[in-house]
């Protein structure tokens, strides 16, 4: 069993940069990719972006284009999530996965293994 684990998160002020990271833990973890996803209350889980494990080749939404900067220690099995000058906007709870198989793609339901979260707040 995989199990990701989200941290970094916390209370900041717009302007500021924050890296959140997702540790993997388990059984031999070789993830074709993983991603970055964010949700608000009421809303739908929004796709950030998605990094292949191999090659570390990354893609964004476009929403995020510019800000928001996906990496990977694939020897620490740690994927990371820069985000700089933080906007009010950017307040949700930020979730990891991984999905094991060919394609990978932006819905969330393709995706095989999920973090619990990490609240990120952002304040004026």
């Amino acid at each position: 069993q995989v199990q990701l684990i989200e941290s970094g998160g916390g209370l900041v002020q717009a302007g500021d940069s924050l890296r959140l990271s997702c540790a993997a833990s388990g059984r031999t973890f070789s993830p074709y990719a993983m991603g970055w996803f964010r949700q608000v209350p009421g809303k739908e889980r929004e796709f950030i972006g998605f990094i292949t494990w191999n090659k570390g080749s990354t893609f964004y939404a476009d929403s995020v284009m510019g800000r928001f900067t996906i990496s990977r220690d694939s020897a620490k099995n740690t994927m990371y999530l820069e985000i700089n000058n933080l906007k009010p906007e950017d307040t949700a709870v930020y979730y990891c996965a991984a999905d094991t198989t060919m394609p990978v793609t932006s819905q969330p339901d393709e995706y095989d293994y999920w973090g619990q979260g990490t609240q990120v707040t952002v304040s004026l």
